[in-house]
């Protein structure tokens, strides 16, 4: 049996909503396993929300550039959130944003060799380095091409901590942009519902019939709860489905549709997600420079 250990019981208690002892109880019948834990809860209805750990670690800030019918998001990363907020580092940025719209390199190398006034791409950045100290990056980007009558919708939420873009079929860029700051905000997995895979079906489902089973509803319309738990699950991931934020009687297929516009694709970057941050031990550390 696996130990567990009470980092765990914190991470798994965060994500479920549960109590220490039941997240406890969930680790060991798992053997450990976060996401196992994560579906005895859901299945026992001790589970608040499968909601997902904030893994936002690294420093930095998302930019969108758009040229034409061509646009790029990137993410550029730090050491701190100080170096983020300097006039060279978000120059740079800026330079690195606008530079992989019009080159549209398809990886991080090739957009590292992009020729600049001061050689390539990757000497400004260690020039940047160099100027504030610290380290500095191209962790990410994406190219996203769109045809002549669609729109492009871009939007920075924090001065670039989430960044946003979104492409409609036909449309207009104010409600492109609206579409944008919705996915920002509450950060859909799924376009539609066709986007799902069959595996991640079944597994919802399974895991809500255990749930429903465990309720002690009715054999005969156990079924029929299921179906209608995953739909409503469905609906708050997908973007199509979800009640558009700017008007809740609305869903945002229906808002982008009475617009004259139909979802294409959206992109969404939030700053460090992903990425585990080391965790300073302050107190060790003066320790450590007194010995």
């Amino acid at each position: 049996m696996a130990e567990i250990k009470a980092a765990q019981v914190m991470e798994l208690r965060k994500k479920s909503g549960a109590g220490i002892m039941d997240a406890k109880k969930a680790l060991v019948a798992s053997d450990g396993d976060m996401d196992k834990a994560m579906d005895y809860l859901r299945e026992k209805g001790i589970a608040k929300a499968a909601k997902k750990s904030d893994r936002v670690a690294a420093e930095g800030l998302a930019d969108i550039a758009i040229n034409g019918n061509t646009a790029a998001i990137v993410e550029l990363n730090s050491e701190t959130d100080f170096v983020a907020a300097s006039d060279p580092f978000k120059a740079l940025l800026k330079e690195v944003t606008k530079l992989i719209s019009e080159n549209k390199p398809a990886t991080v190398d090739e957009a590292l060799a992009i020729k600049t006034d001061n050689g390539t791409l990757k000497d400004d950045i260690i020039s940047t380095t160099q100027k504030t100290g610290e380290k500095v990056s191209l962790r990410r980007f994406t190219v996203v091409e769109k045809n002549d009558g669609d729109s492009f919708g871009a939007y920075l939420h924090q001065g670039g901590q989430i960044a946003a873009l979104v492409v409609l079929e036909g449309g207009d860029e104010a409600t492109a942009k609206d579409v944008a700051m919705h996915v920002a905000a509450i950060n859909p997995e799924f376009m539609t519902r066709e986007d799902v895979s069959q595996d991640r079906l079944d597994h919802e489902r399974a895991v809500f019939k255990e749930e429903t089973l465990n309720e002690g509803k009715p054999a005969k319309i156990v079924d029929k709860i299921v179906e209608g738990r995953l739909n409503k699950f469905l609906s708050q991931i997908c973007l199509a489905d979800q009640d558009f934020v700017k008007n809740p009687d609305q869903t945002v297929a229906e808002y982008v549709s009475a617009n004259n516009g139909k979802l294409k694709s959206f992109i969404r970057y939030e700053v460090g997600e992903g990425i585990e941050k080391k965790q300073d031990d302050f107190a060790q550390e003066v320790k450590d420079q007194m010995n």
